[in-house]
């Protein structure tokens, strides 16, 4: 069953059977600002309750990345949970980086799955002004800054390098500042990265995370590919096309591939149906 929701705006979908112990999932896609209705779908077939949400360029939002009030997905939890027993949140690139926020700030919840994610918090901008991308309570989180002598090199741009050097170059106070501080996650933690990542390095930065709470006794189940993109495909998703023209790296097969393997460590994760492990394809 679906429901399109105003406010936000998003697709709630809810699983066609019942069952006596369900999640509840809060989707987030990334600087696309869509709805991710696909994976949303996807999930809910395996018997997930969906609520994927626009967190930007909708009625009342931010019309960018920019000072996103990590509220917005705290409220977005509460709302879910009379849905199902169990909570998580599950996001993808920009999305990821306010899955791992909102886990961290403003669990807890039972689980989080980070597509392409980040370990630090960046800058935003307001189409003058360098900010955050996120804040709390009003104000902006720290964030990394971005170097300024730095032009991609090919059209569409690759983003990846320009994300290296600034991480780089920023002195260690502010790096530790802006770092997204995972090991307050309580739950189980899954980061499905590509190491053909053309974005933004996330394979590294899923390492920097997993490194990070392993430092407080905390495990996290990483996924990688070594030739895979930013854009992971989970088996029975379409391939999503359209956001920003840039350079996003890996293949289909490989894209698919880092689907595959990502898709058991979902299924436990979030507590799936046990015939999810292998899903059809779904169509709108």
């Amino acid at each position: 069953m679906e429901e399109i929701t105003a406010e936000p705006p998003g697709l709630l979908v809810r699983p066609g059977a019942a069952r006596d112990v369900g999640t509840a999932v809060l989707l987030l896609a990334g600087s696309s600002g869509r709805v991710d209705e696909g994976r949303a779908r996807v999930l809910a077939a395996a018997g997930a309750t969906v609520w994927a949400i626009r967190w930007f360029g909708g009625p009342g939002q931010q019309p960018a990345p920019y000072d996103v009030p990590l509220e917005l997905f705290a409220e977005a939890l509460d709302r879910l949970r009379s849905e199902a027993d169990r909570l998580a949140v599950v996001g993808t690139s920009f999305g990821a980086e306010a899955a791992l926020l909102t886990a961290s700030y403003d669990g807890p919840v039972d689980a989080c799955v980070a597509f392409a994610p980040t370990s630090v918090v960046w800058t935003g901008y307001d189409g003058e002004r360098a900010t955050s991308h996120w804040t709390r309570a009003g104000l902006p989180l720290p964030c990394v800054p971005f170097v300024a002598d730095w032009a991609p090199a090919e059209d569409p741009p690759a983003f990846r390098d320009h994300y290296a050097r600034s991480l780089d170059a920023a002195p260690a106070t502010v790096r530790e500042a802006a770092t997204i501080p995972v090991e307050r996650i309580g739950g189980d933690l899954v980061l499905v990265a590509g190491g053909d990542d053309q974005v933004w390095p996330s394979s590294d930065h899923a390492r920097a995370i997993a490194v990070r709470r392993a430092a407080h006794g905390l495990a996290t189940t990483v996924v990688e590919h070594p030739v895979a993109g930013h854009r992971t495909v989970l088996p029975g998703e379409a391939v999503v096309r359209g956001g920003m023209s840039m350079r996003r790296g890996g293949t289909p097969m490989a894209d698919q591939a880092l689907g595959a393997a990502a898709w058991p460590h979902l299924v436990a994760a979030l507590g799936l149906a046990p015939e999810a492990t292998n899903p059809r394809r779904v169509t709108p």
